[in-house]
């Protein structure tokens, strides 16, 4: 069938996308100055949220993107052709361009990112083997604008520069560290995989439903479906959840609104 060979391809090409990926990912990993073990957590049986970010950010964008562009588009298609095989065609044509899209998309931009922070800690590298006296003092200056005297400034800054002075100069300059570091391969799959998981829910609404009930259907399982996105997305978060609720399904209903319009006044494929 032609739709299964779609997405037999998509998928191949997906693995080999995620392959390349893999080896840039180790390379990243090899290079990053801040090494986990040599800085443990103090508390490690206290997990904090924002750890999470670097996957959940993607995670959350890509079911939200994957809901209200793939259901966007299908109860647009229903409004003009209320035909089964046209919107199933359609849906999963979306579905493997926009997973496709997603992560390559995310891997992209998130390593981009990264480009920009290794080329900065290379530069921190360069100036402290060139002028280590003067990033000596950029960190002592760092301290006293946080409110340490100018005493515990300069003897906080000598003391980490001692033990690890790239490291101080990467976290309390630059503002980076390991839990807030970009990792391009975590992000694609994230972003991926939920915009496909997410998609498929519109396009199996609409078609198991009768042809008169696919645009009302499709809005329903929508709109239900951004509702507990939101407040998966804060769960995770230790957000609150009505307004993240309310937030998602809010653009959702907007998008879905504007192209089931244009569906019906233009009666074409959209």
């Amino acid at each position: 069938m032609p739709i299964s060979g779609a997405l037999r391809s998509a998928l191949f090409s997906l693995c080999l996308t995620l392959r390349s990926c893999r080896r840039h990912v180790l390379i990243q990993a090899n290079f990053g100055k801040i090494d986990r073990m040599s800085h443990p957590s103090a508390h490690p049986d206290d997990p904090h949220y924002v750890t999470r970010n670097s996957w959940l950010r993607a995670a959350v964008l890509g079911a939200n993107d994957g809901i209200v562009s793939v259901s966007s588009l299908v109860v647009g298609v229903a409004a003009a052709e209320p035909d089964a095989r046209v919107i199933l065609v359609a849906g999963v044509a979306g579905l493997v361009a926009g997973a496709m899209s997603m992560a390559a998309g995310e891997y992209v931009s998130v390593s981009s990112q990264s480009d920009t922070e290794r080329a900065d800690i290379k530069r921190e590298e360069a100036a402290l083997r060139d002028m280590p006296a003067a990033e000596l003092e950029e960190l002592v200056e760092i301290y006293r604008l946080r409110g340490l005297t100018d005493e515990t400034a300069r003897k906080v800054a000598q003391e980490l520069s001692e033990h690890d002075a790239l490291g101080a100069h990467i976290r309390d300059e630059l503002g980076l560290s390991e839990i807030h570091s970009a990792n391009p391969l975590e992000a694609a799959i994230a972003s991926g995989l939920t915009f496909s998981v997410a998609a498929a829910i519109p396009v199996l609404a609409a078609v198991v439903a009768p042809s008169d009930w696919i645009v009302p259907t499709v809005w329903a399982v929508t709109v239900g479906s951004l509702a507990g996105l939101g407040a998966l997305g804060a769960k995770f978060g230790g957000a609150p959840m009505r307004p993240a609720m309310f937030r998602v399904m809010g653009w959702g209903v907007l998008a879905m609104a504007v192209t089931t319009g244009v569906g019906y006044l233009f009666g074409v494929h959209i």
